[in-house]
């Protein structure tokens, strides 16, 4: 009874893995499609001066660059609003009424006529605080605009670092999954002798499944670090704002 219950056991697991083994005939044909891909990276600069140029933050500080500017010149002709030049015209009709009166009678005559009045001056105005001042008020615009470019430099300096970090972890990552894609597709041309040798009697049941193990626990790794490459390319794509190129 033992034996038969052997027999049984081992025909159907035979069985269950030639239908595991057609169900992944397209997955193990797409892995290794995967596997066989290299990727065409640009050049480590062109990446960095992509994401500084797209860069939100980077565009940001140039804008206050230019706020601190246009601060900075208006202080420096800041004084010429204490001088100037004033002008007025009147035009209109300029009535004179007179009377006259000697004693004995009285006269009275009303003259109009129209007449142009203008004046034209020019003015000077001396607050003594805009003149101590002055000097102040330049040298904090200048220290403002120092300090933008400062900042500018210093977030350009934190996207280098970024970037470089990102782009050595997805040569890391590409790496990797060139390792565990050669290693999926050893393991499973040795899970194909060892199912050969298991039909023909020369393996036992217990290999056989531990090789099995052996190859998922592979193609485990292999999923695991595709999808890490996957990742860190497309956050790196993102950031730089173009796709880079895969060619078979």
């Amino acid at each position: 009874m033992s034996k038969i219950f052997k027999i049984v056991s081992i025909v159907g697991l035979i069985l269950l893995q030639f239908s595991n083994l057609n169900a992944q005939t397209f997955n193990d044909s797409k892995d290794i499609k995967i596997g066989n891909i290299r990727s065409e990276f640009p050049p480590l600069e062109v990446v960095i001066d992509s994401v500084i140029k797209k860069s939100g933050m980077v565009n940001f500080r140039k804008s206050h660059i230019g706020v601190m500017e246009s601060t900075l010149a208006s202080e420096q002709i800041y004084w010429t609003r204490n001088f100037g030049i004033q002008g007025d015209v009147l035009y209109g009709n300029l009535s004179t009424f007179a009377t006259d009166n000697d004693g004995v009678s009285s006269t009275a005559a009303l003259t109009t006529r129209r007449q142009v009045n203008y004046s034209f001056g020019v003015y000077l105005k001396f607050p003594i605080f805009d003149f101590l001042n002055r000097k102040n008020q330049i040298k904090l615009a200048e220290l403002e605009i120092d300090e933008a470019r400062s900042m500018a430099e210093f977030q350009k300096q934190e996207i280098r670092q970024t970037v470089i970090r990102m782009y050595q972890n997805m040569l890391l990552k590409r790496n990797v999954l060139k390792i565990r894609a050669k290693s999926l597709a050893d393991a499973k041309v040795n899970k194909q002798m060892v199912e050969k040798e298991f039909r023909n009697g020369v393996v036992a049941v217990s290999e056989y499944v531990r090789i099995n193990n052996i190859t998922s626990n592979i193609e485990a790794e292999y999923e695991k670090a595709l999808s890490e490459f996957i990742t860190v390319k497309k956050m790196l794509e993102d950031m730089a704002g173009f796709v880079f190129g895969l060619t078979n």
